[in-house]
């Protein structure tokens, strides 16, 4: 197991979730609809932990396919869920199945098409911005291979200045963005919110940028 990886598995552990949120994500609430991510079958969600938005995407009528490294936050999501999960073993991966709703435990990294069926869209809150910007690619290019052509996605990213902060979660700007989606994606910027005021981390500045993406066939 790398460094990075028990590191997020001992905040499940420890308690030290304070990334993940008691409601909805606003952005999503607010976007979803304007994408084509909205009329969507399967929605795939990296780096899920328990969020609420993977309820919300269910109730909308997609199923919705999670990948989750901590086992712990696995299960108190299907606990908040009141629903026993089905659960098996594929390759690395532990998988837990309920309605509407599959999180397969283990490293993302290690995901390839044929183990996941291909999915529509993909909804990405916290996942880029949690991984080192060296790893930026390498996450966009699995989550490529992971989607159906012509696929679509929302993706919320959040801007600073990346010397006041060692992150996670790191600073990820628009033109970072586009570097990590170079061939892969169109990217659109969506939205911009500025966090800066009473900000939880204390920076002198913080933007919220919401983004529209379209699977591109990737390279020759």
């Amino acid at each position: 197991m790398s460094e990075a990886n028990g590191d997020w598995i001992s905040r499940w552990e420890q308690g030290k979730t304070g990334f993940h949120q008691a409601e909805v994500n606003e952005q999503l609430l607010h976007h979803w609809s304007g994408v084509q991510a909205a009329r969507a079958g399967r929605v795939l969600v990296p780096l899920c932990g328990k969020s609420l938005d993977l309820v919300w995407l269910r109730e909308r009528g997609h199923e919705v396919v999670g990948f989750e490294l901590s086992p712990l936050a696995v299960e108190q999501l299907f606990a908040g869920l009141s629903v026993r999960p089905e659960v098996s073993s594929v390759e690395s991966f532990t998988v837990y199945r309920g309605p509407g709703l599959e999180i397969w435990q283990g490293d993302f990294f290690e995901a390839t098409p044929a183990l996941v069926e291909p999915c529509a869209a993909w909804f990405d809150r916290a996942a880029i911005v949690a991984l080192h910007p060296h790893l930026r690619r390498r996450y966009v290019e699995t989550v490529h291979r992971l989607l159906q052509p012509g696929a679509s996605a929302l993706v919320l990213t959040f801007c600073y200045p990346q010397d006041e902060m060692s992150g996670p979660p790191f600073s990820v700007e628009e033109s970072a963005l586009r570097t990590a989606c170079e061939a892969l994606f169109d990217t659109h910027l969506i939205d911009n919110q500025d966090l800066t005021d009473g900000n939880r981390w204390g920076l002198t500045e913080v933007q919220s940028t919401t983004f529209a993406l379209n699977r591109l066939p990737g390279p020759s």
